[in-house]
């Protein structure tokens, strides 16, 4: 059975069983707390809690309620933890994550997508998708043993759902195999039983993970397994099911290989790759290629900080094994159009963007391309001196650009004791004495001197980038008051002179909105709409509509900012720490100088204000 079918007949088995199929939300996430997404469950995190609706409420992903709360993905996931461990028989970057998820189920309601279901029904859709819909075996199940620390009890409940079903082999596991922590900083968790099946090799894969959400832990998974912080769990009122089941591993046992790598997600790839290239170094190219693809066809750009400098870390790797084995760039260039090609199939977005993907790979070569030469001769050098630590690694990653996966994939036995944990420490040294320099922050929002969205030297600038600042806003609102809700913000950077913002739109404005955004925008200043500011919790100022840019995190409380009319209405609500105006007369005549593609489905607007 291909990957494709396999993808198919999941999704095809839920939607039968009253689930709304959604599609896979960017890598990335709404959710600040976290990076890039990790979990199907991440675009689901509100309906967990109660507070919000999935049958009236507005899926931003999905452009309207689920109408259910029983919902099916598959989502594409990123883990940044295992970038040091790929080239081994099971570790990825990129991965696919099939799921079902319930949200809201009132024990004694009868199971239907407006009352949701939780543990049995769970158990029974699972062991018959594998059993029944993929004619697997499972070799064994997990559930939850208890845990006096934490106060909840063992998982009676799923032991005799499972051993109703005909599974003999049950084992009980503690906190930190089988109790799912919060996703971020804090959030929904509870206990978990796990699905086991046997690959050609003989070993017991986890193939499927159901996680039961009866509590809401206000931390870390970090905080809750360690018992270090006072939190306390809370149970939820209202439970619920997330599970997950990697789409490669469930490949793996249909197919009958003896590793992921030899399924169809990556053996046609393999073809590509000249012979004299390892086996470990081939895995790595080809799961760095699948990650690469998929960030740059969700936004992200290589630079030095946060999703961009992940992005980076596996072009550069990988840049680096094309020099190293001196293999022709067109092979490098091939593997991109094929994955861009194989998975725009499922993915659209991914096909969309396979001009971008290629041009952004080409740009990044010629960026590295002298730095990366140079690199390799100061790391030769470096390793026939001795061995190499945490500071002198991030020398050569600071002065050369190469990243600390090539620096310990190249330095050999004098790289052996280095870890990515030290060498992380030096990279925060760096930045906190570079942030020392030239940081003068302003509240929450982060106002840089000459650096970040907003560039001031004095209070002159000042005044000008916060008039700037407001009319981005503004600018903002109007573009979805005349465009719709598919604009979201994608970036921002503000100077004494103008200001710029990029958003999600999938095609060029027409020139007659242009001018009505542009209206809009001054209709409100002339109207001199009240700034009003207002403190709560995050997930309170989402729910109440405030806009957000998905790249930034955000603390648990949050200032929001609004801009009101005289009659009371909301023109502009933001997450945000400011500065603003405190009234919007005072920001000028506003004029859009330019619209302009950014990058694939994002565009760019430049513009003006004038006293």
């Amino acid at each position: 059975m291909k990957s494709a079918e396999i993808r198919k007949k999941f999704l095809d088995f839920f939607a039968k069983r009253g689930h709304t199929v959604v599609p896979s939300s960017s890598l990335i996430p709404d959710d600040p707390s976290v990076l890039l997404t990790t979990a199907g469950m991440q675009q689901f995190k509100p309906y967990y809690t109660g507070n919000t609706d999935p049958l009236s409420t507005i899926h931003p992903n999905f452009g309207r309620p689920l109408g259910s709360k029983n919902a099916a993905t598959v989502q594409k996931s990123f883990r940044t933890s295992d970038i040091d461990e790929v080239g081994d028989a099971t570790h990825l970057t990129f991965f696919e994550m099939l799921g079902n998820f319930s949200f809201g189920y009132k024990p004694g309601e009868p199971v239907s997508p407006k009352s949701g279901y939780f543990k049995e029904k769970a158990i029974e859709y699972a062991h018959e998708f594998i059993t029944g819909e993929m004619g697997l075996k499972i070799s064994y199940v997990t559930i939850f043993e208890g845990d006096q620390k934490i106060g909840v009890p063992k998982d009676e409940d799923s032991k005799k759902i499972w051993s109703k079903l005909g599974v003999a082999k049950i084992i009980e596991q503690g906190i930190e195999d089988v109790f799912w922590g919060p996703t971020g900083s804090a959030g929904p968790c509870g206990p978990t039983t796990e699905i086991y099946c046997t690959n050609f090799a003989g070993e017991d894969v986890e193939i499927w993970n159901i996680v039961f959400n009866e509590f809401y832990y206000p931390g870390s998974r970090e905080e809750l397994l360690s018992g270090s912080s006072d939190k306390k769990l809370e149970r939820l009122k209202t439970p619920g099911v997330d599970t997950g089941m990697g789409l490669e591993r469930l490949v793996m046992i249909a197919q009958n290989t003896k590793n992921i790598f030899e399924t169809d997600l990556f053996a046609p790839f393999f073809l590509l790759i000249p012979e004299n290239v390892p086996e470990r170094e081939r895995r790595i190219i080809v799961d760095h290629l699948r990650g690469v693809a998929f960030l740059l066809a969700d936004g992200v750009r290589p630079s030095n900080k946060e999703a961009g400098y992940i992005l980076r870390r596996l072009m550069r790797r990988v840049l680096a094994y094309e020099q190293l084995y001196t293999f022709e760039r067109r092979i490098i260039d091939a593997l991109l159009h094929d994955i861009a090609h194989e998975y725009g199939q499922f993915y659209p977005e991914v096909m969309k963007a396979a001009d971008v993907i290629r041009e952004e790979w080409s740009h990044e070569r010629e960026r590295f391309a002298t730095s990366l030469e140079r690199g390799m001769k100061a790391l030769a050098t470096t390793r026939a001196k001795g061995a190499i630590d945490a500071k002198i690694a991030f020398t050569i990653y600071q002065s050369f650009g190469m990243p600390f996966e090539i620096i310990k994939d190249l330095g050999g036995e004098a790289a052996r004791s280095l870890s990515y944990d030290a060498f992380s420490e030096e990279f925060k040294k760096h930045q906190e004495i570079s942030r020392a320099g030239i940081e003068k922050k302003f509240g929450g929002h982060g106002l840089l001197l000459d650096t970040g969205e907003l560039k001031a030297r004095d209070e002159k600038e000042l005044e000008k980038v916060t008039r700037f600042h407001t009319a981005t806003h503004l600018l903002q609102a109007a573009l979805r008051k005349v465009l719709g809700s598919e604009v979201q913000q994608m970036g921002s950077d503000i100077s004494v002179e103008r200001t710029r913002f990029d958003f999600s739109f999938s095609r060029k404005l027409m020139p007659d909105e242009v001018r009505a955004v542009e209206k809009a925008v001054n209709n409100a200043i002339e109207r001199d709409l009240q700034q009003k500011k207002e403190e709560m919790p995050y997930e309170e100022a989402v729910q109440a509509g405030a806009l957000h840019f998905f790249k930034e995190k955000y603390p648990d409380r949050v200032s929001v900012y609004s801009f009101i009319d005289k009659d009371g209405s909301v023109f502009s609500r933001e997450l945000c720490g400011g500065p603003h105006v405190t009234h919007t007369k005072t920001i000028g005549k506003f004029t859009i100088l330019k619209e302009e593609a950014s990058s694939a489905g994002v565009r760019r607007i430049r513009a003006s204000i004038e006293p």
